[in-house]
Formats: C-alpha cells, sequence, structure tokens
C-alpha cells in the first residue's frame, strides 16, 4: 500500500500553509498528519537545498505518492522543478500537482506536461535575453556608455602610465590612487597596446 504525503511551502513567516493542507483534502486525499512537511522558505531555494524537503525525500519509499498543490511548491525555476521531478520518478516515487489536474507529473501525461512547462520557461528565457540584447543596442546607439564607469579619470590613467614607465611599483601606485594592483596592470596593458 503506498503512502501519501504532501509538502506544502510558503515564502514568509507571514504566510500560512492551511489553504494547501485544506486543498489537499478537498481533492479527496487522506493524509496522515505526520506526512504533511510544511516548510517556509523562498521558491527560489532548489528544492534539494531545503530542509524540509531534504528529510522528505528521506523518509520516501518507491511507491509512494507526493502531492502539492501548484508547481511552484516544488521550486520557481523550471530546471529545479524538472530536476526534482525525475529524480522522485527514477526512485519510482509518483508526485501529483493539484493544480495540472492532479495528474501524476511521473506519468506519461505527467512527462509531457512537465515538457510543455519546460520548453515555455525556456523561451521566456530566450524572449528576456533577446529584450536585454536590443535594449543594450539602442542604447549603445544612442551613444550611452555601457559598462561600469571609469574608476580613475583619463588625466590619472595617463599619470599612473608614466609614473609606471618610470618603475614606481603597482602597489605604491595602487596606495596612492585607492585602486587595487590589478586596476594598475590593466591600465599599463591598455597603454601598452596604444603604442
Amino acid at each position: 500500500m503506498s503512502r501519501v504525503f504532501a509538502y506544502c511551502r510558503v515564502s514568509t513567516i507571514d504566510q500560512t500553509t492551511d489553504n494547501q493542507v485544506r486543498e489537499i483534502e478537498a481533492a479527496g486525499f487522506t493524509i496522515d498528519p505526520k506526512r504533511i512537511i510544511v516548510e517556509t522558505i523562498s521558491g527560489s531555494v532548489a528544492a534539494m537545498e531545503r530542509k524540509g524537503f531534504a528529510k522528505l525525500i528521506d523518509r520516501l519509499e518507491s511507491g509512494d505518492v507526493l502531492i502539492v498543490t501548484k508547481l511552484d511548491r516544488l521550486g520557481r525555476n523550471a530546471m529545479d522543478v524538472r530536476a526534482t521531478v525525475e529524480m522522485l520518478a527514477k526512485e519510482r516515487i509518483k508526485v501529483h500537482c493539484l493544480a495540472l489536474g492532479g495528474v501524476d507529473l511521473t506519468s506519461s501525461a505527467g512527462k509531457m506536461t512537465m515538457g510543455v512547462i519546460a520548453a515555455v520557461a525556456e523561451f521566456e528565457r530566450d524572449l528576456l535575453v533577446e529584450r536585454t540584447q536590443a535594449g543594450l543596442e539602442r542604447a549603445k546607439a544612442s551613444g550611452k556608455t555601457l559598462g561600469r564607469p571609469q574608476a580613475l579619470s583619463s588625466r590619472d590613467q595617463q599619470d599612473i602610465a608614466t609614473k609606471r614607465s618610470q618603475g614606481l611599483s603597482l602597489g605604491a601606485l595602487a596606495k596612492e590612487y585607492g585602486v587595487s594592483r590589478s586596476a594598475i596592470q590593466r591600465i599599463e596593458k591598455r597603454t601598452l597596446l596604444k603604442i
């Protein structure tokens, strides 16, 4: 006989998991209170890095069923959710998500659903990259300087290059101008490239 567990997660201490527990019971699942794992932690933390979820994994056995109300209870990152579901599937643990009609994510239909979700997540990630690149190109075309502002003025950089060519040490110049030794080295390299 398979055991049924519920994983209920909220992000902040101001929130409560009571609604998640009620939703699971309303869906017809009877769960022993000892098998309801409640955790307060951000969904951005990978599932296996959460103490409560890691303890739950230690308790689950082949044939058990894990219920979550929504996929984001497992995590906000589609790749983490997918990896978690695949890891549970390998252990023959079923994962039911109520928000997806109670489908077992380890079944054929569930795998298809996870595939669609992963594809949508990848599409959204690609759109974000495209929008970011377009924004950078627009900024560049309008004459904006991209990247961090220079820590030292052009005049300071010229002075450093001159002092360095006269044999002043990296450490002494770094201290004098309040920058790192590597910043002095970069200025020296740029100066050599111009020659």
